[in-house]
């Protein structure tokens, strides 16, 4: 056989490998059979051919294992496993009320929000906002079930709530220290943003602030700032660390057109020893003066004008309430308590607030351009005035 002869017959002889394993039976073109030497060339480059293929899909399946545990791993990241985690315990509250209409007429409304099962018994915290009014209360379990849920207590002074269902066996959140908080931590919100259509919503960010103070409805709030989106149905949702541990409670957002990436949570210190008095007592204990404070801002905020230079004016005295029974009176302009003088409204509530029920204070007040001071034993808040 000629060296042109041969040629042709192992180009043909690798081209069919893929079709024939382990060798192939052409014909010469003058059909001449084929010598053992011929023969054994033939195999051994269909081998050669063979075994570089062998390699080729070793090399590929070994790569694609890699890969696969790399995603795996990459893919298996801390914002995953809070939500593996944490996820199952936060539930969406729907809160059926009656309002009047235009015409005075009762309408039933309906609000969702977001709570967060803290003791598998069916004890849930959510924010006081959320269930304000409720005449009914309806829990959406993370695994589709809905109860009809009770309400506990509540503490409008840090809008803070407690919910219970008949329940056992539930999945709970862990809380952790918000003491222990750092500015830059990243952090994970879950809730219901929207309502119950998007139930267990993930989002992500960072710790932006520590101990942000904002003013809601003439009362003071000090919160934990995020950039973790957070929308109407997120209140009362989780505010979550890397660790799995519920840091905050998501209440409030700086609802502004022109402000992206600011939300608010409280505190989950805060939170605990709130819900730790409810489930105590139903109710916060808090002491209190018995007045209704004005300075110049919230006096214009609610259409009055106030004329004066400093100090607090007394806009309403409760006659039964420590300040009544000591004297005060509307017109009175609080200028000291303990010698620190307040010109904020905001202020000199926090000051009362921090302190305790049975604490005397003494009070430095202006009638008619004449200083007068008076002391003043604290009182427990009655709970229709909280």
């Amino acid at each position: 056989m000629t060296k042109k002869k041969l040629t042709k017959l192992v180009c043909a002889a690798v081209a069919s490998a893929t079709l024939i394993f382990g060798g192939c039976s052409p014909v010469a073109e003058d059909e001449k059979p084929v010598t053992n030497e011929e023969n054994t060339a033939v195999t051994t480059a269909t081998e050669n051919n063979a075994t570089k293929d062998n390699v080729i899909n070793t090399s590929t399946a070994s790569a694609a294992k890699i890969s696969a545990n790399v995603n795996s791993s990459a893919r298996n990241t801390p914002v995953v496993q809070v939500a593996k985690n944490v996820g199952p315990a936060v539930v969406g509250i729907t809160n059926k009320a009656v309002a009047r209409d235009w015409f005075n007429r009762p309408v039933e409304t309906e609000g969702v929000g977001s709570g967060v099962i803290f003791r598998s018994d069916g004890y849930i915290v959510t924010n006081n906002h959320v269930i304000e009014g409720a005449r009914e209360i309806i829990v959406s379990l993370s695994d589709g079930n809905t109860i009809n849920g009770t309400l506990v207590g509540t503490d409008e002074m840090t809008d803070i709530a407690v919910v219970k269902v008949d329940a056992q066996n539930l999945p709970t959140a862990h809380f952790g220290n918000s003491d222990e908080i750092m500015v830059g931590e990243p952090v994970v919100a879950i809730g219901n943003p929207m309502g119950l259509e998007f139930q267990g919503s993930v989002t992500v960010g960072v710790i932006s602030a520590l101990n942000r103070t904002i003013e809601l409805n003439d009362r003071r709030f000090n919160l934990l700032q995020t950039d973790a989106a957070i929308s109407p149905g997120n209140s009362g949702g989780a505010l979550v660390n890397y660790d799995s541990e519920v840091i905050g409670i998501n209440s409030a957002k700086l609802a502004q057109t022109e402000v992206e990436g600011i939300a608010f949570a409280i505190p989950i210190n805060t939170v605990q020893a709130v819900v730790n008095e409810i489930m105590d007592k139903g109710y916060v204990s808090r002491p209190y003066l018995g007045v209704v404070l004005f300075d110049k801002a919230t006096a214009a905020r609610y259409g009055y004008q106030l004329n004066i230079d400093k100090g607090v004016f007394i806009f309403q005295v409760a006659l039964d309430s420590p300040a009544g029974r000591a004297g005060l009176q509307r017109g009175d302009i609080i200028l000291k308590v303990d010698g620190k003088e307040y010109n904020s409204a905001s202020d000199l509530r926090n000051d009362i607030a921090g302190r305790k029920i049975g604490d005397t204070i003494t009070i430095t007040y202006d009638r008619d351009g004449v200083e007068h001071t008076i002391e003043i034993t604290l009182r427990e808040m009655p709970q229709s005035s909280n």
